[in-house]
């Protein structure tokens, strides 16, 4: 779990962080601030099968190409790439395009989150 770029709201990223926990994942949750080159490395060196995305400050289409070539540079393109936040839907497909696999936007159940992340790790024969 991480909050890129110079957003300082962490409450939700914790919450979804601690409901991850609780239904039995490993979480790390890297903090506030961190630059892609921060996030990518963090998730190459932990060898996670997902990186959850919390991203409230509009620099969403910025942030995520970066931490998708990041990814490719390392040969980690396989880990699976959520993101939740207040993401505008006109950015949606362009998000997903660039490998997104989920947008969890403020109101959707914790379960949901949990029961995608489960299915799509377990899909690719990670979990």
């Amino acid at each position: 779990m991480a909050k890129p770029g110079l957003d300082g709201h962490d409450r939700g990223a914790k919450v979804i962080a601690r409901a991850l926990r609780d239904s039995g994942m490993e979480v790390i949750y890297t903090g506030l601030r961190q630059t892609p080159e921060m996030i990518v490395n963090a998730a190459v060196q932990e060898d996670v099968d997902c990186i959850g995305l919390s991203i409230l400050s509009g620099a969403h289409n910025a942030i995520v190409p970066r931490i998708t070539a990041l990814l490719k540079e390392r040969g980690a393109e396989d880990i699976l790439l959520v993101l939740g936040g207040t993401i505008p839907e006109q950015d949606a497909q362009f998000l997903k395009a660039q490998g997104v696999a989920a947008i969890f936007g403020p109101g959707t159940p914790l379960e949901t989150t949990v029961q995608f992340i489960k299915g799509n790790v377990k899909a690719r024969g990670l979990a």
